[in-house]
């Protein structure tokens, strides 16, 4: 009886454990690599670009510290109906992003996601950041450096404004992990060391750049 007791029991918690969406990063790292993600994507650091031409041959962004850049639950969902983050093509300043990324089943999504999310770097500081609607924040992002410039963001009565060459910022904050906004401005020579975009230590102060963190993370759909 008591053996029966404890394979029920087994049972119910395996049931239970693929009923909650956990999944094996093991498993997920299978899927990835069997549907040729690591073609475009480089999931083992440092940062490989160390030159212009490095950053020319890239397919596609670096993953290898995916968890701490990207929330969970935008990822998986992300997986299964990816749409353009970038509005241009990767690498490119003139030819459109074409939309064809992969799609991914839902239970692949689920355990590709647990693989990237495993995937950290011990740059990004747990809880620095508080995502707030940021005047001091907002008024760099706009005017003082200005960020608008390159990357799309929802405006005044949600209007759709700035540029096009870096990745669209509207509702970042549910994409990304605030933290990691902030490590990204302090330590580009971790995360991308050759980008187009400016590099601001020396021209802003930390202060500034948790501000410009703390404002991009506010960035959510209106309830």
């Amino acid at each position: 009886m008591r053996c029966l007791i404890t394979a029920a029991l087994s049972a119910f918690l395996m049931v239970a454990a693929a009923s909650s969406g956990s999944a094996d990063p093991a498993a997920g790292a299978a899927v990835f690599e069997s549907n040729g993600c690591g073609g475009c994507h480089y999931t083992e650091g440092p940062a490989r670009e160390k030159t212009i031409d490095d950053q020319l041959a890239k397919k596609g962004p670096e993953l290898w510290y995916a968890g701490s850049k990207f929330q969970e639950d935008w990822l998986t969902a992300w997986l299964v109906n990816p749409e353009p983050i970038r509005l241009l093509k990767f690498g490119s300043l003139t030819d459109d992003n074409p939309g064809d990324h992969p799609k991914l089943a839902d239970a692949d999504a689920t355990s590709v996601t647990a693989f990237l999310m495993s995937l950290t770097s011990a740059d990004v500081e747990a809880d620095a950041v508080d995502p707030k609607n940021n005047p001091k924040g907002r008024l760099i992002f706009t005017k003082k450096m200005p960020c608008s410039g390159c990357h799309q963001y929802a405006g005044r009565k949600d209007v759709i404004a700035g540029g096009r060459s870096g990745p669209s910022l509207v509702d970042a904050g549910t994409r990304l992990n605030p933290d990691w906004i902030l490590a990204y401005l302090q330590k580009p020579e971790v995360f991308k060391p050759v980008k187009m975009m400016p590099i601001f230590v020396g021209l802003l102060s930390d202060k500034d750049m948790m501000n410009i963190a703390r404002h991009v993370a506010s960035f959510k759909p209106k309830k």
